[in-house]
C-alpha cells in the first residue's frame, strides 16, 4: 500500500471559528475556500487540543510531542535545541517521507539546524 501524502499547515491566529470548512457562525462572513477544498478532499481536525497557545512554544510542542517545561521553549524568546530531541520531522523522514518547510519557523534555532527540515529561501532549496 502506498503511504498517504502529508500536508499539514499551521497558521498564526487561525482559531477553528476563522476556517469556515468548521461551519462556525463566521463561516459566510469569513470565506476560505482553498482551506476548505484541503480539508473536503483530505482530513479536517475536530477534536484536538494546543497545550500552549503562544507562536514559539505552540510550534515547539508539535514538533516535539513534548510540553514546553520538557522541550524548554516556555516563551516567545526561547529557542529549541533539536539535538537529541524528539523531532517530528525526523520521524516522518524515518518513514520515507521528504519534508520540506515554507514560510516562518519562529524556533530561534533556524531551520539549517535541523537536519530533517529544508526550507526554500529566495527561492533555492537550502541545504
Amino acid at each position: 500500500m502506498r503511504q498517504p501524502n502529508i500536508l499539514y499547515i499551521m497558521s498564526d491566529d487561525h482559531a477553528a471559528n476563522a476556517i469556515s470548512c468548521y461551519g462556525s457562525r463566521l463561516a459566510a462572513a469569513f470565506q476560505t475556500p482553498n482551506i476548505d477544498r484541503i480539508a473536503n478532499e483530505g482530513a479536517c481536525l475536530s477534536n484536538f487540543f494546543c497545550t500552549n497557545a503562544i507562536c514559539t512554544p505552540a510550534r515547539a510542542n508539535i514538533m516535539t510531542g513534548q510540553y514546553g517545561h520538557i522541550n524548554g521553549v516556555r516563551t516567545l524568546d526561547d529557542a529549541w535545541r533539536p539535538a537529541g530531541s524528539p523531532n517530528l520531522a525526523a520521524e516522518l523522514q524515518g518513514a520515507g517521507y521528504d519534508t520540506a518547510l515554507f514560510g516562518k519557523w519562529h524556533l530561534h534555532c533556524g531551520a539549517r539546524a535541523l537536519t530533517a527540515i529544508r526550507t526554500l529561501q529566495r527561492g533555492t532549496a537550502a541545504p
